[in-house]
């Protein structure tokens, strides 16, 4: 009989918690990027609840989706997989989380809730039908790693305001690259679902080339913010220093042909790379 805590341990896997504080990291981000004099702790707290919810939502949505496809990539990183979580237990999180996340929007702003509901939407698209277009998914899956950013823009000003936009656009290109890089460990589950990603349609060596030079295009625009006076500061250079190494380091070895095995490494490494990126534009708002 599992205990509570494998239940909370099954459902974080589920939502891919730590993805959704990331978000919410990255939220933060794009507020503070935008007014660094913003103090509407109320308005803070429902738009962190936002990007978790929603983030979370459509993570349940994909599982559920993605059963057979996880099983056959033998994705015991899933609970779904492991039989902790129903494919129906899944789909049933997803429809309460989304709502939850909307109306947290809502009580920002209008243009906080029609933003979110335009990504939570195209989200649902692409765990229905558009993550089978291959490059057409993994744009929308790197937009939806760079809205948080703008989100936290609008947030705070009703408007986007051009440093979000810089920052979103790395979380674009570092997000796209990971999304191609993905598709090299999951080959044989995406062919039972007709998903045209890069490593079928092109070949691995291919996606494992297209996904570096998309790091490496991600650490380029991690200098631009530097031309803004306030990130000219050891907060933000030494941690974005520590991100960008990580994306060199897994680009080199991406560049040389990494074999299938390694890619749950540069996933992690990747991630990581990521949060150390947010914690530099973070710091680099103070």
């Amino acid at each position: 009989m599992p205990t509570f805590l494998q239940y909370l341990k099954s459902y974080w896997e589920l939502f891919r918690l730590e993805h959704g504080l990331m978000y919410g990291l990255a939220v933060l981000v794009g507020v503070f990027v935008s007014d660094t004099n913003y103090s509407n702790l109320q308005k803070i707290i429902f738009a962190y609840l936002t990007a978790v919810l929603l983030q979370a939502s459509t993570f349940a949505l994909n599982d559920s989706f993605d059963y057979e496809v996880d099983i056959k990539n033998k994705r015991f990183d899933r609970p779904l997989v492991r039989g902790e979580i129903s494919k129906r237990g899944a789909l049933i999180s997803s429809v309460l989380l989304f709502p939850l996340g909307l109306f947290t929007a809502l009580l920002i702003s209008l243009e906080s809730f029609i933003f979110a509901t335009a990504v939570s939407v195209a989200g649902v698209l692409y765990d229905v039908k558009l993550k089978e277009f291959g490059i057409a998914g993994n744009i929308y899956v790197a937009f939806s790693m760079a809205a948080p950013f703008i989100f936290g823009s609008i947030v705070a000003l009703d408007s986007i305001y051009s440093m979000a936009t810089i920052l979103a656009m790395i979380a674009f290109f570092s997000g796209l690259g990971r999304e191609i890089m993905k598709g090299i460990e999951d080959v044989e589950g995406d062919k039972l679902r007709n998903v045209r990603s890069v490593a079928i349609v092109k070949g691995e060596n291919f996606a494992s080339r297209l996904s570096a030079y998309f790091y490496l295009l991600a650490v380029l625009l991690s200098f631009l913010p530097v031309l803004n006076p306030e990130y000219l500061d050891f907060k933000y250079l030494i941690p974005v220093a520590i991100a960008d190494l990580m994306f060199f380091d897994a680009s080199a070895k991406l560049l040389r042909g990494a074999k299938k095995e390694s890619i749950p490494k540069f996933r992690k490494k990747t991630l990581f790379a990521m949060l150390f990126g947010l914690v530099g534009f973070l710091l680099g708002t103070f």
